[in-house]
């Protein structure tokens, strides 16, 4: 059995140096190149080793630890025992998530039903199994990249529930509970009141609200244009305010004053002092994540609310 050393090493070398470039992206650390490359090159030495006579301590757990560790350390140095252990955990995710991905799909497609000739075994036959080298070299950057959007991908969605609220509406003495995001972007106001607006999708539950506000919500350009009696009951509820969205200027919607507006963070309650609801039947959230969007001054105008109030 032929084997080339120079290629598993420059191989290993390769995907260890791109390993820890991923960990860096995914914990946004500033980095070198030059320590990525030599973090690499430090881990690939242990295949220089499984050729010594300390081959039977190559591949050894502890070896490994200790090489690994030693990558982490020389890529991202050392700061703090939590920055340093927060890097190797997540190393080894990434070497792990992208190793499994190589090995699942290699199952998958059984490009070589043989795995002792492939490269994910490190036993290579001259060049070896020409498919799974070149399954490997075109495999790993795609799974890099596919983890690196999903790792983003979580880390949007923990930002995203991070910023979830329970949020209560009363209306004529019947309160109705959405899951609202706090929403930075959310910057209308009521040009006369001066009063934060929150949007809130009824777009599932129309048969829980009076038909009236449906129909508010449904067409209301029909109320704004006047083509559509206002109800002497909800007339002084009702404010019409211009707003602006990319590009589309100039737009008019229909807000409400609730009776009362809770906003429940952190296990406690809290009750909105000042703001109007715009209820609309579009969908606000693709995977219903969320039903209203929650202006951030509704959440410095709060005092709390009693048990009572939900």
């Amino acid at each position: 059995m032929e084997v080339y050393l120079d290629i598993i090493w420059a191989l290993n070398f390769l995907f260890d140096s791109l390993l820890l470039y991923l960990t860096a992206i995914i914990l946004k650390r500033d980095i070198r190149l030059w320590r990525i490359f030599a973090g690499g090159l430090i881990g690939s030495v242990i295949i220089l080793l499984s050729i010594t006579p300390l081959h039977s301590y190559a591949g050894h757990p502890l070896t490994k630890l200790f090489f690994s560790i030693v990558m982490v350390l020389t890529s991202f140095g050392f700061k703090r025992i939590r920055f340093f252990l927060r890097g190797l955990m997540t190393f080894y995710l990434m070497t792990f998530l992208i190793g499994g991905s190589l090995i699942g799909v290699h199952y998958f497609v059984k490009f070589d039903l043989k795995l002792s000739s492939t490269v994910l075994l490190a036993s290579v036959k001259g060049f070896g199994d020409p498919i799974s080298w070149l399954f490997v070299l075109l495999g790993f950057p795609v799974a890099w990249h596919f983890s690196k959007r999903n790792m983003e991908a979580i880390e949007i969605t923990k930002i995203q529930y991070d910023s979830l609220i329970k949020v209560i509406i009363q209306i004529n003495d019947v309160s109705y509970q959405f899951k609202g995001l706090i929403d930075s972007g959310n910057q209308l106001y009521d040009p006369i009141s001066k009063m934060p607006v929150m949007f809130i999708s009824i777009k599932d539950r129309l048969a829980d609200f009076p038909g009236y506000l449906v129909e508010m919500a449904e067409n209301p350009e029909k109320f704004i244009l006047g083509t559509e009696d206002i109800v002497p009951d909800w007339e002084n509820r009702m404010r019409i305010i211009p707003y602006s969205v990319l590009g589309q200027e100039h737009q008019l919607i229909i807000a409400i004053k609730p009776d009362k507006i809770l906003i429940e963070k952190d296990g406690e309650l809290y009750h909105v002092d000042r703001g109007f609801v715009s209820f609309s039947v579009q969908q606000l959230s693709p995977d219903d994540a969320f039903q209203c969007i929650v202006h951030p001054k509704m959440l410095t105008s709060t005092r709390r609310a009693d048990a009572k109030h939900a």
